[in-house]
């Protein structure tokens, strides 16, 4: 019962504090996750945010749901999920009931641009650690240089191209990888 508690409390904290979606709560799931409670590896991180963030949902639902049921099964995943998705439903539910009074305030605009350039920063810092640690393989290198490369080309050209589409171009490239890997290792 302690354990799923705290899956619940470590998940809603993570739910209440931080702003900007998934990819900006990177650098504190994986200091909760890696640092402070040691419930997976780097390595496994790693992986666990490459799932979440190719499976349909939000990254912080899909990572409360692998971590909880890691680490107590079934109800461990139901309550991670719940921890994590149940402050962002009470804060949306409260600001409908308000919604045209509250974004009227100069105060409320001038906090979501704060937060705003605080989300930059996070999703940037997350980007950059993540970087850091991965394996250092021509591979790698080569699928991140051309990831890089297509999405500045992609800007400068104007060019609409869906990040799905990136992460689908990505996963093939290391499916196909794989199989060439152990084509050779058989021979």
């Amino acid at each position: 019962m302690d354990k799923l508690r705290t899956l619940f409390l470590t998940f809603l904290k993570i739910g209440a504090f931080t702003f900007g979606g998934g990819y900006a709560m990177i650098a504190l799931l994986e200091n909760e996750f890696v640092s402070k409670k040691k419930w997976v590896d780097k390595n496994e991180f790693l992986d666990m945010v490459a799932v979440a963030e190719s499976t349909p949902g939000p990254i912080a639902i899909n990572a409360a749901t692998y971590i909880g049921y890691k680490l107590s099964g079934m109800s461990g995943a139901i309550l991670s999920t719940i921890g994590v998705s149940l402050p962002s439903f009470i804060i949306m539910f409260l600001i409908s009931l308000f919604l045209d009074k509250f974004l009227a305030l100069k105060l409320v605009g001038f906090a979501f641009r704060g937060i705003q350039a605080c989300v930059i920063y996070m999703i940037l810092f997350a980007g950059i650690k993540m970087l850091g640690q991965l394996e250092k393989k021509a591979f790698n290198y080569v699928i991140f240089g051309a990831v890089v490369i297509s999405m500045v080309a992609f800007s400068i050209l104007a060019v609409n191209f869906s990040a799905v589409f990136f992460i689908l171009i990505c996963g093939f490239m290391g499916i196909t990888y794989y199989c060439i890997k152990r084509i050779g290792d058989k021979k």
